[in-house]
């Protein structure tokens, strides 16, 4: 239903705004893309606390680091491509290595929209599909993943509560309700929500509503999927995943990100090491995405194979 899609970036400005009210230590950093990340609104009412340094990710990242290094708590970023797309030096040496108090890293939260391929007519030049892969390969960085808005409104008060760097991907489209906003997020633990016994479908931001999608098509063929939205990347709910794979045997993995190096990837080393079970990864399959206009999204989806109907056929394959 129209009605049941809500944009993540105006909540996560509205979230902003709210905890800027309450937590005079959170400053916002923005890079020539503030109107379009919904954060411009922030330094209407907090003056002193909003900077839009332009078209510099670097000098953003950096910025972000010496506010940090003063004691505050920085929310800093733009389209996923251009962080950490341009400025993967920046964010590893001058925001996740130092250390400030004897904490590891510091207190600054990389949130970014526009990932994956769901972006448009940007085409791949701007389609971001190696974020995953590069932000849960540096030390002391968290990565979160949202599925709707509910999660970017919880993700981000708890980002601004817990001490260390964060690196968060929203996404361009409207997205479906998938959780209700008494929905507890607890950071390294997924959330099961559809439970089966059949098979495990875990999957990570808008990927999450294809699952369920999948899901509902399997059921009328008699199968039962265990859907887990696994929008905390890293750390990951190694417990969660190892308790699904002993109770349905195999899992299917979902991104909208390369299937290099991904959270299919992330699933598979944790499950080789725990319970080894098969496991399919669902995503882009090494390749640049390209342009298609909002009217043609699942078109594009389709070309990928990374459809409600892709997934069922793929948990359909394996049960054979």
């Amino acid at each position: 239903m129209e009605s049941n899609l809500t944009d993540m970036r105006t909540v996560y400005g509205k979230t902003l705004i709210e905890l800027g009210k309450s937590n005079h230590r959170i400053v916002v950093i923005g890079a020539d893309t503030t109107n379009s990340l919904k954060i411009s609104q922030f330094g209407k009412i907090f003056k002193n606390r909003f900077f839009n340094v332009g078209i510099a990710e670097a000098n953003l990242v950096s910025i972000a680091a010496g506010l940090a290094n003063a004691g505050k708590i920085v929310f800093a970023g733009t389209y996923a491509i251009f962080v950490p797309g341009r400025c993967v030096d920046q964010i590893r040496n001058a925001i996740a290595y130092p250390s400030r108090c004897n904490q590891k890293g510091l207190n600054v939260k990389l949130v970014v929209s526009h990932g994956g391929i769901s972006v448009g007519a940007d085409g791949g030049s701007h389609q971001q599909l190696e974020d995953i892969a590069i932000m849960r390969t540096i030390p002391n960085m968290k990565v979160l993943i949202p599925a709707d808005s509910v999660s970017v409104s919880e993700l981000t008060r708890i980002m601004s509560e817990k001490y260390g760097p964060f690196y968060m991907r929203m996404a361009r489209p409207k997205t479906h309700t998938i959780h209700h906003t008494s929905q507890k997020f607890l950071l390294g633990k997924g959330i099961i929500v559809n439970d089966g016994s059949d098979c495990t479908i875990a999957a990570c931001g808008i990927t999450v509503k294809m699952a369920l999608d999948a899901a509902r098509l399997l059921k009328k063929d008699g199968i039962s999927c265990q859907v887990i939205d696994m929008f905390s990347i890293k750390p990951l709910d190694n417990d969660i995943l190892e308790k699904s794979a002993r109770k349905t045997g195999f899992i299917i993995t979902c991104e909208e990100h390369n299937v290099i190096a991904g959270f299919g990837s992330a699933v598979c080393e944790t499950i080789s090491n725990t319970y080894p079970v098969p496991i399919k990864r669902i995503g882009i399959n090494d390749s640049f995405g390209e342009s298609a206009r909002d009217s043609e999204m699942t078109l594009l989806f389709k070309k990928h194979k990374l459809t409600p109907e892709d997934i069922a056929n793929n948990v359909r394959e394996i049960r054979r």
